[in-house]
């Protein structure tokens, strides 16, 4: 592994869309004196190309194979489809590949699993992308808990909105978007905003000990806009959870599928024996939307903006999701180098993993299941 910058080899980049095009690319440009992308790999060569043409790489592999058995590579981020993660992950962890995936971590909780004992096994750090951890606003948060802003937390309630992909109804593309409508292909509204949600809430309260959930598909059908074909849909759109962290903080949630209405698809509150703070948001996909704080303590009866401080912002991209991603990195490096556990890990993934099997759990039997 190069003393001075670590290499990375990007698994999924889609030319002029998608995740990595607009998150992880800037985010490790921004990290120039950390990190160096040596080229990218796709389902083709010529897919790769494409990629590494309009990324400006300087490489397109012949093949994830041929990506991650090079001694370029030191890191291979996987930015493709969940059903994808838990193979091309298999297969860097063997060939000595540190790796950053994208969250979920794995199509459920068994694929999870076996991914982080195959890294802890192999002495591989293994970073998974639920970035909404390393927000800004989320350490802030943090540290207004911790310090007593609010008092002693009483409890966390939370309100928000899938977003127009995740059970809105409508997707533009069947190719592109289809296997978000089937749950089993790991890729819903409960594993994709609530898992990035619940990372969040977990770095905030700690531990969730048990849930009781109820999911429902009030949208069977799916109109594809290219196609105008009705697709049967399986993912949940409304997801209710109620639980309790190990601190004894009740936990409510509801998340709701489609769009916003009118930019505001997040309402999130804290209470406390000394006061409140609320987190709002344009979606639920806390992971990507800019986050704002408001707090009100005492005899106050309006509430004031509670602004991050420059310090947690400067140095970093201003979009919110190159931003935060550069962060996980950068957790990541700092974690190669020092030994630390800074980055979200696939352990850590695993935690998330069980919470959601937790609540598919407690949906199914209408009781309450520990985590």
């Amino acid at each position: 592994m190069s003393a001075s910058r670590f290499k990375v080899g990007i698994v999924g980049l889609k030319p002029g869309r998608g995740w990595a095009m607009q998150a992880h690319i800037p985010a490790l440009r921004a990290l120039r004196e950390t990190y160096e992308i040596v080229g990218v790999a796709n389902t083709n060569r010529a897919s790769a190309e494409e990629a590494a043409l309009a990324a400006g790489l300087p490489k397109a592999f012949n093949s994830v194979t041929e990506l991650v058995a090079s001694p370029e590579v030191d890191i291979v981020a996987i930015t493709v489809k969940v059903p994808y993660h838990k193979a091309i992950a298999r297969d860097a962890i063997e060939a000595g590949k540190h790796v950053y995936c994208e969250w979920p971590l794995g199509n459920g909780l068994v694929e999870a699993e076996e991914m982080a004992a195959l890294a802890k096994k192999k002495g591989i750090l293994g970073v998974v992308g639920t970035q909404a951890v390393c927000a800004p606003e989320v350490a802030y948060l943090k540290n207004l808990i911790a310090d007593g802003f609010i008092g002693e937390v009483l409890s966390t309630s939370l309100v928000a909105r899938g977003g127009a992909l995740q059970g809105g109804g409508a997707i533009p593309d069947k190719n592109v978007y289809g296997y978000l409508l089937d749950r089993t292909k790991g890729a819903t509204m409960l594993t994709i905003p609530v898992g990035h949600t619940l990372a969040a809430l977990k770095s905030v309260f700690g531990e969730v000990m048990e849930v009781s959930s109820m999911l429902a598909v009030r949208r069977p059908m799916t109109l594809a806009v290219d196609t105008g074909e009705m697709l049967p849909t399986s993912a949940p759109d409304q997801v209710l959870v109620s639980g309790i962290f190990a601190s004894g903080v009740p936990l409510s949630l509801h998340y709701r599928g489609g769009a916003e209405r009118d930019d505001d698809g997040l309402f999130w509150e804290i209470n406390g024996t000394k006061g409140d703070i609320r987190i709002s948001g344009s979606s639920g996909h806390t992971q990507m939307v800019q986050l704002s704080l408001s707090g009100a303590r005492g005899s106050e009866k309006t509430f004031q903006r509670l602004m991050v401080p420059d310090s947690c912002r400067s140095g970093w991209p201003e979009e919110v999701e190159p931003g935060n991603v550069a962060r996980a990195y950068a957790r990541m490096a700092r974690d190669l180098r020092d030994g630390t556990h800074t980055a979200p890990s696939f352990d850590d993934a695993v935690a998330i993993h069980r919470i959601i099997a937790a609540i598919e759990r407690s949906a199914e039997s209408g009781r309450r299941i520990a985590v």
